[in-house]
């Protein structure tokens, strides 16, 4: 048996879009498994060169249709589909072929609770799968991660709440900020949007303007940040105003996060508290002070990179996350994931390097 026939094979559902044009580039360069089937919808039996010509995976193969027939077989599936799209395919997946390691890009079972998911997806909820964040630190002191190892079935953070989510789980959890007064605005890159044409997305409609949506408490990445604060530990009621903003770049994250804190906490002290969850993470950069990241920093690479200040006259802190929506928000995240749930080095076919000028 030749090397590549032994190692784990992929197949990667939604290939044409941005989530899984991504996950196949980062697949591209990954030494231990072996892309075997690409499927798509509307892209089925074109060619991979025609939707994602960026990608090489050293042949050309042309994406299959979306069905359980094509999908069975593999070591593992990457659904890289819309939210509600993802929980019926799964569900004929698991049926089939109970054994396969299924990731799922899309937000079908990120939540624990059926109530927020029909909230605010306003759909039967599809269930809870292990949730694919290995740095989220957990109530018991353990990581996510070892959650992560040898599970079957994977739910992909969402970018926003990453970005959220690990730039605060460490100072929520220790009370040094008010968990029931947190604010963020995120300017995020336009392929967060997804590549489906619309009027809004045009690059005459985004060029020079900046564009916020989902206002009001709207956005369904709130109950998911929520979730994920719950099982760092944090007490108490917990609330967020959250507003992301679309800014004219293609890529990319930058969470600006607010929130009281008590008289004597200093920037130092939130720091160290960052420091103290993330000093030992591979992917996550805790900045010195009086350094803040920029969204440029961590283009392509996954990783996320935070910083944090208390403005002392105000009794507020701000803590700033950056990271690319498509690698460590979305594809890079998916890879740790499956390295840990395949028993393979978590790091694997990953890189903190970015992207630059």
């Amino acid at each position: 048996m030749s090397v590549t026939q032994s190692l784990p094979r992929i197949a990667v559902v939604g290939a044409s879009g941005y989530a899984g044009g991504e996950t196949l580039r980062l697949l591209a360069g990954h030494p231990g498994v072996q892309v075997a089937t690409v499927a798509a919808h509307s892209s089925a039996g074109k060619q991979l060169s025609e939707v994602a010509p960026h990608v090489d995976l050293g042949h050309d193969p042309v994406l299959q249709e979306t069905t359980v027939e094509n999908l069975c077989g593999h070591d593992a599936v990457v659904l890289a589909l819309p939210h509600g799209q993802s929980g019926h395919i799964a569900a004929q997946l698991r049926q089939v072929d109970p054994q396969v390691l299924v990731l799922d890009l899309g937000a079908d079972h990120r939540l624990d609770s059926a109530q927020d998911w029909e909230d605010y997806y306003g759909s039967e909820h599809s269930g809870t799968w292990t949730y694919g964040m290995p740095e989220l630190p957990l109530a018991d002191g353990t990581r996510q991660r070892e959650l992560l190892r040898g599970t079957r079935e994977i739910a992909v953070p969402g970018c926003n709440a990453t970005a959220v989510t690990l730039g605060v789980a460490p100072l929520v959890r220790r009370g040094l900020i008010d968990g029931g007064a947190l604010g963020a605005v995120l300017p995020v890159g336009y392929s967060g949007a997804g590549r489906t044409a619309k009027q809004h997305l045009l690059f005459s409609e985004a060029q020079g303007s900046a564009s916020p949506y989902a206002v009001g408490g709207s956005h369904r990445h709130v109950p998911e940040i929520l979730q994920n604060l719950r099982r760092a530990g944090a007490e108490g009621e917990l609330r967020l105003t959250f507003t992301p903003v679309l800014v004219p770049m293609s890529r990319g994250i930058l969470a600006v996060i607010n929130a009281p804190v008590d008289p004597g906490t200093t920037t130092a002290d939130l720091l160290e508290a960052l420091g103290a969850d993330y000093g030992q993470e591979h992917f996550l950069t805790v900045l010195p002070e009086g350094r803040m990241p920029t969204t440029g920093q961590v283009t392509g690479a996954n990783t996320v990179r935070i910083g944090a200040a208390v403005d002392r006259r105000s009794g507020q802190a701000t803590v700033i996350a950056a990271l690319d929506n498509l690698v460590k928000g979305t594809a890079g995240a998916a890879l740790q994931s499956l390295n840990l749930a395949l028993g393979l080095p978590e790091r694997t076919g990953l890189s903190r390097t970015a992207l630059a000028p």
